[in-house]
């Protein structure tokens, strides 16, 4: 008798209903667009000027990362899915916190992005150092995320339009990944490889904690690439120019604002990086003819920014 009492009271814990307090927390959870496995999440400013208010979020199935994602995925299926952007930060830092409102500007407008780092609490900088193969986990966690038929990003994300981007030392930690065959385009944001004989110290490939790269990785590429720099004030500047001469055989666009190196990541929804940024991978990744006019033609839209001055090649 002693056995099935206590068995009755194991099932009864078992099927025992849901607390007031339990449903409460689960609906607003539910009504402030949280996914279950997400162990927190905030608004970015106010969610990005994109059709998709975004949200930032950390994700118990990939706590090293910091995710962007529109707020409400229900718009998101088999015809409109999210393409993926794999972002890696200045000083190969473990944490996205200069970049939150580029990243979530990106987000607000259809994507996915992925950030290198734990997602930063509020005012909070981060710490730590990062590795390039991040960007790769973070690839390889949104296409199992999108193959999961219990998951709720289930068929929503597009596997066959990703691309990885970076600031600074993040940009050669995109340089690293770009040679994966699913990256579709790659961002090289205030960045550059080291030209010959200039590494700090005389060292190859630069400063300790950097990736080591040589110019020769540039013939890696395989996807068209965007290089964002902040003009001849911008540390970068000579680096990343040179690569773009080098690259021949892949369409690539440089972009130069005279901001320096610290771009304009920072300001309100990322300032005219994000604009830039945005409509490159709409284009890219969305195969947005609307956004693809900012790159192409003789004078292209963002020939047409002010300030910004514009070179290309294997682009009409």
């Amino acid at each position: 008798m002693r056995g099935v009492v206590l068995f009755s009271l194991a099932i009864g814990l078992l099927i025992a209903p849901i607390t007031k307090s339990q449903a409460s927390d689960s609906a607003a959870a539910q009504q402030a667009g949280i996914l279950p496995a997400e162990t927190g999440a905030r608004t970015v400013e106010d969610g990005g000027t994109g059709p998709y208010p975004a949200l930032m979020a950390s994700d118990s199935t990939l706590a090293t990362h910091t995710i962007f994602r529109p707020r409400d995925l229900a718009v998101f299926d088999g015809k409109n899915r999210l393409p993926v952007f794999a972002w890696g930060n200045g000083a190969c830092a473990n944490s996205p916190w200069e970049h939150l409102n580029f990243l979530s500007e990106v987000a607000s407008h259809g994507f996915l992005v992925i950030a290198i780092g734990p997602m930063p609490g509020e005012g909070e900088r981060g710490s730590g150092r990062s590795k390039s193969s991040q960007l790769i986990d973070a690839i390889d966690w949104a296409a199992a995320q999108n193959d999961d038929p219990s998951g709720p990003y289930h068929g929503k994300i597009d596997i066959h339009n990703m691309a990885v981007g970076g600031m600074s030392c993040g940009g050669l930690q995109a340089y690293e990944a770009a040679p994966d065959p699913r990256v579709k385009t790659v961002m090289i944001c205030n960045s550059g490889i080291f030209i010959p004989g200039t590494e700090p110290g005389g060292g190859r490939g630069g400063l300790p904690g950097m990736p080591a790269l040589t110019k020769d990785l540039l013939a890696k590429l395989h996807s068209p690439v965007l290089y964002l720099l902040g003009g001849e004030s911008d540390i970068a500047y000579r680096n990343g120019m040179d690569d773009f001469v080098r690259v021949s055989h892949v369409p690539v666009f440089a972009a130069n604002l005279d901001v320096g190196h610290g771009g304009t990541y920072g300001r309100p929804h990322g300032g005219d990086f994000a604009v830039v940024a945005t409509a490159w991978l709409k284009w890219r990744l969305k195969g947005d003819a609307d956004a693809g006019r900012m790159f192409s033609g003789d004078s292209c839209g963002v020939s047409r920014m002010p300030g910004w001055r514009v070179e290309k090649k294997n682009i009409p």
